[in-house]
C-alpha cells in the first residue's frame, strides 16, 4: 500500500482515518479539503482543482482523503489501494453535528486556512442525500476504473477499528 485513497460519506471518519493510517505506514497524507477549499469556503474552479489533483497524485506515495466525486476518476486509477467507508447515512450525520460542536467557530486540522467549522443546511442536505446521489458515482468509477490490489469497504466504527489493528500489527488486510 503506497497510493491509497480513501472515500465515503462526509463524517465517515475520512480524514481521521488518514491521520492514523499515514502514521502506521509512513505515507504522506493529503487532505483534500484542504487543497479544494480557500479562506471563507471558496471553491476552487474546477480546471485549476482538477490540475491539482493530478499533481497529487503524479508522485509515487501517497494517502488521499476525501471523496470529491469530480475528481475521482483522477485518483481511482493511480490508487493501488481504495478504502471506502460506506457508513450509514444517521452515522455520519451524527458524527458531524457533534464536530460541529466540538469545532465551531475553529479550524480542524484538515481544513484549509479561513475554513472556520460552522453550520451549512446545504451540506446537511449534501450529506442526507449522499447514498443515493453520491455512492453509485463512486461504485461506478471503482467499477471502472480501479485496478489496483486492495479494495476495502468498511460499513461501521466495529470494522474499521479492526482494520486499524490489523495494519496495526502488520497483518494483511485482504
Amino acid at each position: 500500500m503506497k497510493r491509497i485513497i480513501i472515500i465515503g460519506n462526509p463524517g465517515s471518519g475520512k480524514s481521521t482515518l488518514a491521520s492514523s493510517l499515514g502514521r502506521i505506514l509512513n505515507l504522506p497524507v493529503i487532505h483534500l479539503d484542504s487543497h479544494f477549499w480557500q479562506p471563507g469556503w471558496v471553491k476552487t474552479p474546477r480546471e485549476i482543482w482538477l490540475e491539482k489533483v493530478r499533481e497529487m497524485v503524479a508522485g509515487e506515495k501517497w494517502l488521499i482523503d476525501g471523496t470529491y466525486d469530480s475528481s475521482i476518476d483522477i485518483r481511482v486509477p493511480r490508487a493501488d489501494t481504495v478504502i471506502f467507508l460506506d457508513f450509514p447515512t444517521v452515522v455520519s450525520l451524527w458524527r458531524i453535528l457533534k464536530r460541529l460542536f466540538e469545532n465551531y467557530g475553529g479550524r480542524r486540522p484538515d481544513m484549509a486556512d479561513g475554513c472556520l467549522e460552522r453550520f451549512d443546511y446545504h451540506f446537511i442536505r449534501y450529506v442526507w442525500g449522499f447514498r443515493k446521489n453520491i455512492r453509485p458515482h463512486i461504485i461506478d468509477a471503482i467499477e471502472r476504473l480501479f485496478t489496483g490490489e486492495t479494495l476495502i469497504t468498511i460499513r461501521n466504527s466495529r470494522e474499521l477499528r479492526t482494520f486499524l489493528e490489523r495494519i496495526s500489527d502488520g497483518r494483511s488486510v485482504s
